[in-house]
Parts: C-alpha cells; structure tokens; sequence
C-alpha cells in the first residue's frame, strides 16, 4: 500500500526529500544549543568571563536564526509536498473512477467514492506531512537528547527509559482500542453522503410530499451515529495527554529534585548548574518528542483507516477492459446478439435477459417495446459495453464488441437515456460534448433538428445559457431535446434512444425521428419507447417479455401476429380517441 501511495509523490519528490533533511538540520541545531548554554551559564554568567560571554552568545544567536531558517524551509517544502501529494492521490483516484464499469461503480456506490475522494485523501494528507516532518523530526530529536542527556549525567538520564516505556504501552493501548472506531466511522460517513445526495438531488420531491421532518430525521439518525461512534474513539484518544502530563510533569519534578540535591551536595563538583539547565532542557525536549510521536501515532492511525479504503479504490480493476491488440476502427454499423444473456453482478441465476439472438442491419431502425423490467435497457447497454454480457456475444460490423478498443467503440455509439445528464456549463458547452470542434452554425443545426432551437432562441443568453448541475433550470421535455441534439452533433454510426422522448408531444417526436432519416440515414438507430407511435415506423420492431423475445417484426405483422404489442396499441389507440373527444 505504501509503495502504491509513494507513487502518487512524482513531481513533488524533490519537496518530500529536502523535508527532512532541513528537519534534521534544525533537531541537529537544537541539540547543540542546550549544551552551549551550559557553557554560557558555566564559563560567561558564573566564571563571569565577559568576553566569553559576548562572543559565544553571538554564536548561539546565529544557531537560533540558523535553526529558524531551517525550521521556516522544512515548513514550506512539507506544505508543497504534502498539498502536492493530495492532489495526484486525488488525481490517481479520479482517474481510476472514470476506468470504471457500472458493475465497479455499484460495488462502491457514488457517496462511498466521494468520501473517499475527500475526507479519506485529507487524513492520508495530514498523515503524510506527519510523515515526512514532524515523525522524522521526533525520533531523531529523542535519539540525540537522550544521547546529549547521558553525556551530561547518565545516572539522571535513567528516568527516561522508564518513562519511554510507560508512555509507549499506554499509546499503543490507546491505538489498539481507537482503531476500531476509527474504521467504523468512515462507513457512516459514506451512509451520511449518500442520504444528502439523494435529498439534494430528490429536494423537488421531498418538497411536493412535504418530507422535510422524514428527511431530517433521516439525517439526523446518520449524523447521531457519527457522533456516537467519534465520541467513543475521542473518549479514547483523550487519554494520551493526561498519560503525557503525568509522565511529563513526573520526569520534571524528581530531575529538579534529585539535580538540585546533587548540586548542593557536591559542591558542584557533580553536577553544574549549567548542567541542570541542560539536562532540563533535554527532558523538555525528550517528552515533547514523545508528545509529537503520540500524536503522530492517533493521526496516523485515523489515517491508515482511510489508506485502506483509498486503495480498495486504486486497486479495483474495471471488468471491462481492452484485449491485447484491439480494434480501432469501426467499419460496419451492422448489429448482431447472438444467443447473447445478461444478469448483473455476481447474480447469475436469476438473469434479466435470456437467449436474445436478433440481427439489427446497417442503417436500419428497430424499435424495442415491452413491459417495466423486461430489459430492454440492459440490451442496448451491452451494445456500448456499458456491462458485458454474461452468455453469448454482441457484434458490430462482424466483430466482437469486446475486441474493440473501448474509445473506439463508445465513440461511434451515442445514447441518449430518459434520465440523461446535463452538466454545469452553457447549452453550448453540453452540446459540443457530442463534437468539441463544432462550430456554432453546426450546434445551430443539431438543435433545430432536435426541436430544441425554438425554445433556446427564447433564452435571454441563447445558446450562452447557463445550465444548472443536472439540467435543473429547463423542463424535462427540453433537457431530452438538448440530449438529442448532442447525441446528433456526434454522428454516430449507431444512435441508441432509450425512452428518450417520453417528455415531448407527438408531432415533436415524429419531428425528431424525421430529422434522424435525413440526417444520419447511414446511422442504426434503435429506439426504446413505450408509445406505439414512436416506433411504428420502424424497420422492424422489438416485442420483449421478461428479459425473452416475444415477437419480432414491422407494426403490420406485430398487431396481428402478437398479442402483446397489439394489447398495447389498442390500449393508446383507446387513450387517444378519448382525448380528442375532450
């Protein structure tokens, strides 16, 4: 794991090296400065030697500005290091995100992969800067005070290493008992986003049921959890700084005493004052150091939690992944299921999709109809290997779509979903997601074939109109046009619509579909709906039936030969003679 985050350092390298070589360069300077005050207090203030005094103070005052030098660099290089290293874990995690499949993105869930995104790679941050300063700092600071403390007096030094040790259980029993918590804490964090990005994203909903107190509940059950489990790991962790006050102030007082005693007893001899205050200033700096490596220990334990939950991340390989030598060329737009079933995830039992053997020719268009969870979306999701199919094959052109590069093969397929997303951006913007080169004459064009220029030209900013994250300041029927178009400017050689014009009226659809034969007339079109009208037209049409085909033929055949798609004719047939008559 570590191995994995060190390569998330790259540029930032250089930082993460001088880090600690400036660190060492102030503990080096800070381990000399108590023993020239002894000499100072010894030689200038007792032996009162003035010269001595002015000369060797001058030394230790450019050891003071040396070691803040040292103190302020090592400070600026961990910042960009640590602030660095954050944003390419972050980068890596991101990019590995969009390698993805669906099946990848279900395992997670999108609130797990934000938190992780977020609070996860901030404690790594935290546990990095520690890392690479402050745990560089505190073992070396220890190692040479407790070494400059036995060249002093070794009879007095002998309390550290009973104090070390009691300091040392009691943090790792503190570790051993918070870890737990830590790691349970960062599962109700994915819980707590995951319940305000369906409140924030469902607020339209939640407003018309009036279930604001529901949702707030909701809410605070989560947070209560979070605080519960957090108190217990702080109750915990809270330990260490009254263990650290008693070990410290225990060391403070019996070095003063027995000091001061040794002092008085040999006359100096023994011991010199300048040797206490030295020894006094070691002891500080031996506990502060243990202070510093507890501190390090609870932040990196916090931390390893969220590595663990960061690598899952990194080392999760998509189930969709390019052969060896791939295709990169598309040459037919010729559609083929062969014996092809489907169910998600590990389920393979129960299948939603069940030996599906269909032929959809070049430039041809079939309309797929049938009942809610008959699968008609999962098919055509297999077309741009959105999933893989569990049985049988999918080809485009003759070719198997899993020898097709992914890039390849996602960009000659456009699909336009009910529930497709619009980004924060301009109309302009959205649109050339279709063909980042367009230009506006083209953008023009793909709306008007689209019916979505009419409703644009009355926008104040036009086609500059800003759009809210996921399309919220245009209708339903207006975010499906502007999804259309997009898909239009791409001029894909297959164009997929699942249920995509299910909010706008039927003379716009038939609009739509015309503008489909006149301007991609090379391209497959499948279209997905739940009205007869939309597919009526249709080269051949789709009946499916619990994940089977039931019928397969033109609008003619379908009406008199299957029972289904003839149910569903007469049944809007009905509903349409009914609304012309109010």
């Amino acid at each position: 794991m570590l191995l994995q985050f060190a390569k998330s350092i790259r540029q930032y390298k250089r930082d993460t090296i001088l880090t600690p070589i400036f660190v060492l360069l102030e503990v080096f300077i800070e381990i000399t400065i108590p023993l020239c005050m002894a000499e100072v207090i010894d030689r200038g203030i007792d032996g009162k030697d003035q010269s001595f005094l002015i000369s060797f103070g001058s030394f230790l005052l450019v050891l003071v500005l040396l070691g803040l030098v040292a103190g302020l660099l090592s400070g600026f290089f961990c910042a960009r290091a640590s602030a660095g290293f954050s944003r390419n874990l972050r980068k890596d995690m991101y990019d590995r995100i969009q390698e993805f499949s669906f099946d990848n993105i279900d395992k997670f869930s999108a609130s797990s992969l934000v938190t992780r995104l977020t609070t996860d790679v901030t404690n790594v941050q935290m546990a990095f800067m520690m890392l690479i300063r402050v745990a560089i700092r505190a073992p070396f600071m220890l190692i040479f005070s407790l070494l400059a403390a036995f060249s002093v007096n070794a009879d007095l030094s002998m309390m550290f290493l009973v104090a070390i040790p009691v300091l040392g259980i009691g943090l790792l029993a503190i570790i051993h008992f918070s870890y737990p918590y830590f790691t349970k804490v960062f599962h109700i964090y994915d819980e707590l986003n995951g319940v305000v990005q369906e409140n924030v994203i469902g607020m339209r909903v939640v407003k018309s049921f009036v279930r604001e107190d529901f949702e707030e509940e909701k809410f605070g059950k989560v947070s209560g959890q979070i605080y519960n489990v957090f108190s217990k790991a702080e109750r915990i962790v809270a330990l260490n700084m009254p263990l650290m006050q008693f070990v410290v102030y225990a060391c403070m007082l019996l070095l003063s005493w027995f000091g001061a005693k040794a002092i008085v007893l040999s006359g100096g001899t023994d011991m010199t004052t300048g040797d206490l205050t030295s020894m006094i200033s070691y002891a500080m700096s031996i506990l502060s150091c243990l202070m510093m490596l507890s501190m390090v220990m609870v932040i990196l334990n916090i931390a390893n939690a969220s590595a663990k939950r960061i690598s899952e991340v990194l080392q999760e390989k998509s189930t969709l992944q390019n052969k060896k030598h791939p295709i990169r060329k598309m040459e037919d737009s010729e559609i083929v299921f062969e014996h092809v079933g489907f169910g998600y995830g590990a389920d393979t039992e129960s299948k939603c999709l069940k030996d599906i053997s269909l032929r959809i020719p070049a430039g041809s268009t079939l309309g797929i109809v049938g009942g809610t969870g008959s699968g008609k979306s999962s098919l055509v999701q297999l077309i741009p290997r959105l999933y893989d199919v569990t049985e049988g094959r999918v080809t485009i052109g003759g070719v198997d779509v899993k020898d097709y590069d992914l890039y390849t093969l996602r960009n000659e397929v456009a699909m336009v979903l009910q529930k497709n997303e619009l980004f924060s951006g301009t109309i302009k913007e959205n649109l050339r997601w279709g063909d980042s080169t367009a230009s506006d004459e083209e953008v023009v064009q793909a709306c008007k074939l689209a019916q979505a220029d009419s409703f644009i030209s009355t926008f104040p900013d036009g086609y500059d109109t800003y759009i809210e994250q996921g399309g919220t300041n245009v209708s339903g029927g207006q975010k499906q046009r502007l999804c259309i178009a997009r898909a239009l400017l791409k001029k894909p050689k297959i164009l997929i619509l699942d249920d995509s014009t299910s909010a706008v009226d039927t003379k716009t659809d038939a609009l739509i579909r015309k503008a489909f034969l006149e301007e991609i007339p090379d391209s497959t079109k499948i279209i997905i709906a739940q009205r007869i009208s939309s597919v009526e037209d249709a080269d051949q049409i789709l009946v499916l039936e619990g994940g089977r085909i039931s019928a397969l033929g033109t609008h003619e055949q379908l009406i008199k030969e299957n029972k289904i798609y003839r149910e569903m004719y007469l049944t809007q047939m009905k509903g349409g003679e009914e609304d012309a008559k109010q």
